[in-house]
C-alpha cells in the first residue's frame, strides 16, 4: 500500500497532479481543494489512495488527511465511486461537507451532479455518525485571485471537460460566472459551476 508520494511537482491541472519521485513520475488524481493548496509549490507530499480495479489501477492525491478520509469515507457508501467522491470534494471543502453531512443538507449534497435523492439520502445515513469521529479542520484559503479572464476562462472549462462535462454547457456557465464576477480565482469559478452544471 502507498501512503504518500513526495517529490517534484512536475505538471498540475484540476484534475491531475504528476509527481517526480525517483525519477519515476507518478499521476495522481486530485479535488480542486488539492489543487488548490499545491499552486505555486514545487516539492510536494500528497497523501495516497490506490484504487484498484480489473480493469484499472489509479491513484488518488491528497494534501490532507481529513480530505483523504472524507474520500475513502465516500466511496464506502454504495454507489459511490472514487469519480464521485472527488467531484464531492470538489464542490465542497472537508469542513464544509462535514457540516453538509453532520447537519443532514441533502439539498445541498443534491446540488453536486450526479448525486441524486437517494444517493444523498445515503450519504447522510451512512455518513453522520463516522463524520462526528473524524477530525475535520478547515482548508486552507483559495490563491490569489487571477486577473487574466481568458486564462481563467480556459482553465475552467478544461478543467470542468476533465471532469466528465460537455465543453458547451461548462463554458456558457464560466462565462456566466466571470461575467458576474470578474475577479473570481479559477478554483471558485469551478467550484460554483459543478453546482450548476
Amino acid at each position: 500500500m502507498i501512503e504518500y508520494i513526495r517529490g517534484t511537482l512536475e505538471e498540475l491541472t484540476p484534475a491531475l497532479a504528476v509527481v517526480d519521485c525517483g525519477g519515476v513520475g507518478y499521476g495522481l488524481n486530485i479535488s480542486l481543494g488539492t489543487f488548490s493548496a499545491l499552486q505555486g509549490r514545487k516539492e510536494v507530499k500528497l497523501l495516497a489512495v490506490e484504487v484498484i480495479r480489473e480493469d484499472s489501477y489509479t491513484l488518488w492525491g491528497f494534501a490532507t488527511r481529513s480530505e483523504r478520509e472524507l474520500f475513502l469515507q465516500l466511496t464506502s457508501v454504495s454507489g459511490i465511486g472514487a469519480g464521485m467522491a472527488r467531484m464531492i470534494l470538489s464542490a465542497f471543502s472537508p469542513a464544509e461537507l462535514a457540516e453538509v453531512i453532520s447537519s443532514g443538507n441533502d439539498r445541498a449534497l443534491k446540488g453536486v451532479k450526479g448525486i441524486g435523492p437517494k444517493a444523498a439520502q445515503r450519504i447522510i445515513v451512512d455518513l453522520r455518525d463516522k463524520i462526528l469521529g473524524l477530525d475535520i479542520t478547515p482548508t486552507q484559503t483559495m490563491g490569489a485571485a487571477q486577473t487574466l479572464n481568458k486564462e481563467v476562462q480556459q482553465e475552467a472549462v478544461a478543467a470542468l471537460t476533465m471532469l466528465g462535462f460537455s465543453p458547451a454547457p461548462s463554458a456558457k456557465v464560466v462565462n456566466k460566472l466571470l461575467t458576474d464576477n470578474p475577479e473570481l480565482p479559477v478554483e471558485q469559478i469551478i467550484k460554483q459551476a459543478l453546482k450548476m452544471l
